[in-house]
């Protein structure tokens, strides 16, 4: 039995890394700084090791065979999931590359109101470590902070000293849209976060009012978004006095139809408030199941986030055509590969195609693929690379046991090869 220290996590994307990991044989136990969300993901038992073809266990190197002859097949393959480090990533774009494939992380469709926006009129984002050290008033936009990252404001806010505030415990937190669901944002002086509620469908046009206070418009009706304008005054008034505002949201929760105008207006107020001497940033929460490392990765090797497609041979980019789901209802898809390594519940869209799964240890199936290879966890089961929410910083992940299982890239490599 061992204990490890300082172990980063892969899971909760904001680059957790005091955690401390007793490890005993293939068991793991969180037993310092663990959260909802990493002691699960860490703390999952150990299960299948090994790979299985058409239901029947056998060999990495048949599974592999049976991959490829499945690729070599397909008119038009999709690499999905994309669920993986820096190098899983590599190789699964090597492999597209090789087949004319298209790629598609699984969490694109959320992600899209971020890029969408990032590419349309640009924006203004900060780091952790600026939220750490700089950030006096927090506002939290239609999410709810505490339950995406449990322990962000222990981590960055709640901070024993930041580098540019006197007293980092009398940060001002504040929630437009919805309320928090524990006191993780309450100060240790007992200041609890100011909370101005509004549903989901009412967001749009709270924000937009917003906006317009900021940047000194009359507002002649009395609430917007079922906020009172009085409400939305504080609000505007507290972030254009803040030394370093934040404004945060999470794509994920705005579970609307054209989500990217309200994170456009998001990203708008950053900006009107810069514009008026004072100094705000944006933080999109993102990071989770690999999302920040596939789109970084396809980013640095194509140009493009990670929905593209190979099939003219170059890498084409379209955030709407080579959605997976709107693909395989046009029956334009006749295989699929879907790479998950952090989570055995994100599983493969139900397809009557060709399927081979590269997934973490444990994942069950109602329908099972063609081939399943169980591969290793990254940092867990072997070292590598993830990218965290701020996307600025790659964290190095540990190797904590040795379960005998290969890494997304040692499989996705073995096929590109055999095809």
């Amino acid at each position: 039995m061992t204990e490890i220290n300082e172990v980063p996590s892969p899971f909760c994307g904001a680059g957790t890394d005091d955690l401390t990991i007793q490890v005993d044989g293939t068991s793991l136990k969180v037993i310092k700084n663990g959260c909802a969300i990493n002691t699960p993901a860490f703390e999952q038992p150990l299960a299948d090791t090994q790979p299985r073809v058409n239901g029947t266990i056998t060999d990495l190197a048949t599974a592999v065979a049976k991959a490829a002859a499945i690729l070599q097949s397909a008119k038009q393959p999709l690499l999905g999931g994309c669920a993986t480090d820096v190098n899983g990533m590599r190789a699964l774009l090597a492999l597209a590359d090789k087949t004319g494939a298209v790629v598609d992380h699984m969490s694109f469709n959320n992600a899209r109101s971020n890029i969408l926006t990032l590419q349309d009129s640009g924006w203004m984002t900060t780091t952790l470590a600026e939220v750490k050290n700089r950030c006096d008033v927090l506002l939290v936009i239609g999410t709810d902070l505490e339950s995406f990252t449990p322990r962000f404001f222990e981590r960055y806010l709640w901070t024993d000293a930041a580098m540019f505030l006197e007293n980092p415990v009398q940060r001002k937190i504040i929630y437009l849209g919805q309320a928090p669901s524990g006191n993780a944002s309450s100060s240790p002086t007992g200041q609890d976060a100011q909370v101005f509620e509004c549903t989901q469908d009412q967001l749009p046009e709270a924000v937009s009012v917003l906006r317009a206070l900021i940047k000194g418009r009359p507002i002649l009706a009395e609430s917007a978004g079922g906020i009172p304008i009085t409400d939305l005054e504080v609000i505007a008034s507290q972030l254009k006095a803040a030394v370093y505002g934040v404004v945060t949201w999470c794509v994920t929760d705005l579970r609307f139809d054209h989500a990217e105008l309200t994170v456009q207006t998001v990203c708008e107020i950053v900006k009107d408030i810069n514009d008026q001497g004072s100094r705000c940033s944006g933080l999109p929460l993102v990071g989770k199941e690999g999302e920040q490392t596939a789109n970084q990765v396809c980013g640095w090797t194509t140009g493009y986030p990670a929905r593209v497609s190979f099939a003219k041979g170059f890498p084409e980019y379209d955030p709407f055509l080579f959605d997976s789901q709107t693909m395989i209802n046009a029956g334009e898809v006749d295989a699929q590969v879907w790479v998950q390594a952090f989570n055995v519940n994100a599983k493969p869209l139900p397809v009557n195609i060709p399927t081979v799964v590269l997934g973490r240890s444990g994942m069950t199936f109602e329908q099972e693929p063609d081939v399943y290879i169980p591969v290793g966890t990254p940092g867990i089961d072997h070292a590598g690379h993830a990218f965290r929410m701020d996307n600025v910083v790659a964290i190095r992940l540990k190797k904590l046991r040795d379960a005998g299982l290969p890494s997304t890239a040692e499989v996705l490599t073995a096929i590109e090869r055999a095809v």
